[in-house]
């Protein structure tokens, strides 16, 4: 014959399945991949080169881009294409010589960023700051970047703004400097993009 538990540790037993019942209803739900497109036709990216007489400032063209998001592992992939060729600073000469003796845009025509990881939560509506690490694709060789941007959202879209400084003499690009003009061996890259929701195929909405 089968001994009754006694009803003490029954409703012990009760009351400790009722409470994680309770704790896992209570927590927030895990936040959920976001697939991002970055519209090159909303994208600046911008450059800036200080010397002792002037500062040069520029722009680049972004070829395309997207971004996958998943906040609650903390991963990132994606990228982001620059046209390396695409310079202008509003002289022909000193675009002339960006583009063909510091980037070598013939032989390294894309400047790519790949994002693997994500640290902070890309709100849905409102501003939220962030920050992207990943790999640096310049003039053929690879650097470690962190990314930090500020993000408003909202109208079913992300706006998103970041600034960092590239120091290209030590990534082994050629310093424009002569005798007469001292040019900064850091350029500093300021960017604005604007990036919408992945539409799901065409399959998926019948």
């Amino acid at each position: 014959m089968k001994r009754a538990l006694p009803s003490l540790f029954v409703s012990q037993v009760a009351f400790a399945l009722l409470l994680a019942a309770a704790l896992l209803l209570a927590a927030p739900p895990p936040e959920k991949e976001q697939v991002l497109e970055i519209d090159p036709a909303l994208t600046e990216v911008e450059f800036t080169l200080s010397d002792i007489l002037h500062t040069v400032h520029g722009k680049f063209q972004l070829k395309r881009g997207a971004m996958r998001l998943d906040p609650t592992a903390g991963t990132a992939s994606g990228e982001l294409v620059v046209d390396a060729a695409s310079g202008i600073s509003g002289n022909k000469a000193r675009d002339r010589r960006m583009r063909d003796d510091i980037l070598e845009a013939g032989k390294f025509p894309e400047i790519v960023f790949r994002p693997d990881r994500i640290i902070g939560k890309l709100a849905e509506n409102g501003p939220s700051k962030i920050e992207l690490h990943g790999t640096f694709m310049i003039h053929g060789s690879a650097h470690e970047l962190l990314l930090p941007l500020e993000v408003q959202a909202g109208n079913g879209q992300y706006k998103a703004a970041t600034e960092f400084d590239i120091p290209y003499v030590k990534w082994g690009m050629k310093n424009p400097s002569t005798l007469f003009l001292r040019v900064s061996d850091r350029v500093k890259i300021h960017i604005q993009t604007v990036a919408h929701p992945e539409k799901p195929p065409l399959s998926q909405l019948r």
